[in-house]
């Protein structure tokens, strides 16, 4: 592909904060975790983010961070005065914007009583409950080391704590799970009435036990396409609009940070493994930075050169499909216009493309509207690789 590119201009920017421990990793889970042993460094471990936001930040001088995310392996193992430690750094090195949504990934097998008020208090404003499922024999083939009934204590808990933006993850096409089954999921969710529900089949990602060792009973595909069908019509029931292929929202209570990665915006990467992507008008380049995976490794070289995983710069050919890799996500798609601005590419460089997503009936195009049809949801990947680099 030959191009002529557009001016880019930096989209909104978000801080996603990684903390890599956990209690037993679970045998689905390809994120970068890992079992703790003994007595976590987590003091230290602030004092490394720190290092790693200061050396980032000539990459984002006199930028407003819209949202910030603690993500894991198990963020809720970290103590509540080590959390609020390292917020009141970063924003006095960034300028947090009024409002700013601040979420917490958490586990409910992990936060004691009065855990949450900590979390409260050091300024965080939503919380990511990983549930999975109400059912026990479900989470214990899932190797969760939570039951149903923490699970629904704890959501309790922090809502009593003054919590009222919570996120429920629920997973389905579990091993022996059955539509009932499902179902009963999706009731018990609703009785906790949370604002928003991220919703996604358990697949079998590479270099998982369960990629290794695939578990007995799970559901096939069509049994699985019933489960999707009927959850999702539930959800629209209960309230909960889709937004994003696997989020479902109250009306307002959509993530905004999960939002931005999916309209191809700006964040930071800081912690053990984090990836982050930020635009420089200045030059007219998208980078690309990731950090050492291994907590060892990082705590000892964070905030220096040594530190990063790699840089990489995104070319003008590439940043089509990355950009909708993300974008196509949505329920309601994207803008032509902010698809030139945050790429750098001018839509005729992807008409062809378009054109034949259209024909393929993946794709609409309204004025300067691109949003999937249902059925270009359901083959999202299909549509993606349409926007391939040749």
């Amino acid at each position: 592909m030959s191009l002529s590119p557009s001016p880019l201009s930096p989209p909104p920017l978000s801080l996603y904060v990684h903390i890599p421990w956990c209690v037993r990793k679970c045998p689905y889970c390809d994120f970068n975790s890992h079992q703790g042993r003994g007595e976590l460094p987590f003091a230290a471990y602030v004092d490394a983010l720190l290092a790693d936001l200061d050396f980032d930040l000539p990459l984002v001088w006199g930028r407003t961070v819209q949202t910030v995310f603690f993500g894991g392996g198990t963020p809720s193992l970290m103590p509540g005065e080590l959390i609020d430690r390292f917020l009141q750094g970063a924003s006095s090195r960034l300028r947090f914007a009024p409002g700013c949504e601040i979420t917490l990934e958490t586990n409910p097998g992990t936060v004691e009583h009065g855990s949450f008020k900590g979390y409260r208090d050091a300024g965080i404003n939503r919380l990511s409950f990983g549930v999975q499922s109400f059912d026990d024999g479900c989470l214990q083939r899932l190797g969760r080391i939570h039951d149903s009934g923490e699970a629904t204590a704890a959501v309790k808990l922090a809502q009593d704590a003054g919590f009222d933006n919570i996120n429920l993850d629920l997973m389905y096409a579990l091993p022996g799970q059955t539509l009932a089954m499902a179902e009963s999921d999706l009731a018990q969710a609703f009785a906790l009435q949370p604002t928003h529900m991220s919703h996604y089949q358990l697949t079998l990602e590479p270099n998982t036990v369960f990629a290794a060792r695939p578990p007995a009973g799970l559901p096939d595909e069509d049994s699985s396409w019933d489960i999707q069908e009927h959850s999702q019509a539930m959800l629209a029931n209960a309230g909960y609009r889709q937004y994003e292929v696997s989020a479902y929202a109250q009306p307002g209570r959509e993530c905004v940070h999960n939002l931005n990665y999916w309209k191809y915006g700006d964040y930071l990467g800081i912690g053990a493994g984090a990836h982050g992507k930020i635009t420089s008008g200045h030059d007219q380049s998208i980078l690309r930075r990731w950090k050492l995976k291994h907590p060892t490794a990082y705590l000892e070289a964070a905030g220096s050169e040594r530190g990063l995983g790699g840089d990489e710069h995104i070319a003008l050919e590439r940043r089509p499909f990355e950009f909708m890799l993300n974008a196509l996500r949505l329920v309601d798609g994207f803008s032509l216009k902010g698809f030139e601005a945050s790429t750098g590419v001018p839509r005729s460089a992807i008409q062809p493309q378009l054109q034949r997503a259209v024909q393929n009936q993946w794709l609409v195009i309204d004025g300067d509207i691109v949003r999937p049809t249902p059925l270009g949801r359901r083959f999202t990947n299909d549509v993606i690789e349409l926007f391939l680099a040749d």
